[in-house]
């Protein structure tokens, strides 16, 4: 669906929308500025423009959002680049700069706790904040990290831009509340379970990290309607299979 005319006006944005590729097909470019339907609650919405805006880019570009929401639309800068394949390397270099921008960024306790979409389901369960069934013998071989949590964006592997002149891009900020590993190990769960990586790939994070990231990416998967095997729990169980235990 197109954004409607009054939104457009709303938002001050000049020019015909055109519709981007890439992520679900609801984002339209228009001018300056990108818009789309608004998938947070709006005070997330203001909470992220702020952060956001506050932020030093540092070898990296971000897409600011704006802070407020005009009948259920939302908009950002638009930021010129496009996602290129095979670049996961880069694209955890990227997050990690922006990770170290958010470090002293204080947790939305009210805006975490208040998520229940998919997403927020899975990233709990990684983390053993909640159960599900279905993953009990991937669940039951997670053991603890020794790393603090910070504000992460936990969808960098689609949302990192490339352009041969500018730095790399960061759009549509996914927040969390976790250790910026697994931030790294979710580019890479996507990157084995979606874009046919090398195994080695897999060396680049610790197990632990990456066991949760492809248990969040499978639970998600599950609850968003896929009746049929999940890749991601595939490789989770191999992953189990093949990882030597850390504790007795």
């Amino acid at each position: 669906m197109r954004p409607p005319r009054h939104v457009l006006a709303a938002f001050g944005a000049e020019g015909s929308p055109e519709l981007l590729p890439g992520g679900t097909g609801r984002s339209w470019r228009v001018g300056s500025l990108v818009i789309k339907p608004l998938d947070c609650s709006a005070s997330e919405l203001a909470w992220q423009a702020e952060v956001i805006s506050s932020i030093e880019q540092d070898a990296f570009r971000v897409a600011r959002p704006l802070p407020d929401a005009v009948d259920g639309w939302a908009a950002s800068e638009y930021v010129v680049g496009e996602h290129r394949p095979q670049r996961w390397r880069e694209i955890i270099g990227v997050g990690e700069r922006f990770h170290v921008a958010l470090a002293n960024a204080r947790k939305p306790h009210a805006i975490l706790d208040a998520r229940v979409d998919p997403w927020a389901v899975g990233d709990r369960v990684a983390w053993n904040e909640a159960p599900f069934p279905e993953l009990d013998d991937v669940l039951s071989a997670l053991e603890p990290v020794d790393a603090p949590s910070q504000l992460i964006h936990g969808d960098l592997t689609g949302n990192v831009l490339f352009h041969h002149e500018l730095p790399p891009a960061i759009i549509d900020f996914a927040p969390y509340w976790r250790p910026t590993e697994f931030a790294s190990a979710i580019v890479v769960a996507d990157a084995l379970s979606w874009e046919g990586a090398p195994a080695e790939l897999a060396h680049v994070v610790d197990p632990q990290y990456l066991l949760r990231a492809l248990v969040y990416r499978a639970v998600t998967t599950r609850l968003t309607g896929h009746a049929g095997p999940i890749a991601e729990l595939d490789l989770a169980r191999r992953l189990v299979a093949t990882s030597p235990r850390r504790s007795s």
